[in-house]
């Protein structure tokens, strides 16, 4: 840690405030990924399926009539409904992305590379943009 991690730490800053992640995701590996992402301190924005959202979402009814796996894994997350098959459900997104320190998907193999034309590769802007593919083997 530097000197300067050692003062917001003291301040009760967390480490990733300031940092937007925009997560589309569903399932385990990604949520996960990004829930530690936001318990640090991240504002992570997971784009969901307009009325469906993340299949684990009807895994249970055990939390409040939500899904107690659904409720761990996404805690501390704010939710977009995106209709990613839309031309304005896709300018949003590509703005979320635009404005995004980090892009996190756990999509099909190709599903990605479609929406590829639509969201930029990285911000020219900010050096820091990162991207991620969270898979299972």
């Amino acid at each position: 840690m530097q000197e300067n991690d050692l003062a917001q730490a003291d301040e009760g800053m967390l480490p990733l405030e300031g940092i937007t992640v925009i997560a589309l995701e569903q399932a385990v590996a990604a949520p996960l990924a990004t829930r530690h992402l936001a318990d640090l301190g991240a504002r992570v924005i997971k784009v969901e399926r307009p009325g469906i959202g993340d299949f684990a979402r009807g895994y249970d009814r055990t939390v409040h009539g939500q899904s107690s796996h659904f409720v761990w894994l996404n805690r501390s997350k704010q939710s977009l409904g995106l209709d990613l098959k839309t031309e304005a459900g896709l300018t949003i997104l590509r703005r979320l992305v635009a404005g995004a320190d980090v892009f996190v998907h756990n999509l099909a193999p190709g599903a990605v590379d479609r929406l590829r034309r639509c969201i930029p590769a990285r911000r020219r802007d900010k050096a820091r943009t990162s991207r991620c593919r969270c898979w299972r083997h």
